[in-house]
């Protein structure tokens, strides 16, 4: 009975451990989508509403779901408080948020490159070269959006059945 009771344990972990990984082939793509539509918010409130950076930083923040909500939040706290005033740049409160914020999400190296090259940029430049460098990202993570995709869509029902299997595989060699 206790040996039953262990390979149930078993195979329920490997299963789960595959679909964990699944979930995270799948939160990718979503989480692109998300961002890329955060940059289209951050777009408009410079273009069309002049919202000082700070401000448009927290209103897209409440608009755009977690973990990504949580970035552009302590990018804006840090804008607000009186880090600029002790000499901290703007790319300096957004390196520092962006590195402290980005395990939480599903995305990669080269999405974590583009928001950073993003943060560079912006506010030390005038309005249409920040437009521009939001534009040039928001192409970036286009490209990278398909790919995560093509990798969601080969890898997602492979780590299911890898996961599972695995633990077959286990369960086989402990009997």
């Amino acid at each position: 009975m206790l040996k039953f009771a262990g390979v149930l344990l078993v195979l329920f972990a490997g299963t789960m451990i595959g679909f964990l990984q699944a979930a995270r082939f799948a939160a990718r793509p979503r989480q692109i989508r998300e961002l890329l539509h955060a940059l289209q918010r951050l777009e408009t409130e410079i273009s069309y509403g002049q919202t000082h950076l700070p401000e448009a930083l927290m209103r897209i923040s409440k608009l755009v779901p977690r973990p990504l909500s949580e970035i552009f939040a302590s990018i804006a706290k840090s804008l607000s408080e009186d880090s600029l005033e002790s000499g901290e740049t703007v790319r300096e409160c957004w390196e520092r948020a962006v590195n402290g914020q980005w395990q939480a999400t599903a995305m990669k190296k080269a999405e974590k490159e583009a928001l950073l090259r993003l943060g560079a940029t912006l506010g030390g430049s005038g309005r249409e070269d920040q437009l521009k460098h939001i534009r040039l990202t928001a192409i970036q993570l286009q490209a990278e959006e398909a790919s995560a995709r093509d990798d969601q869509f080969r890898y997602e029902k492979l780590s299911r059945s890898l996961g599972m299997l695995g633990a077959a595989l286990v369960v086989i060699l402990m009997l």
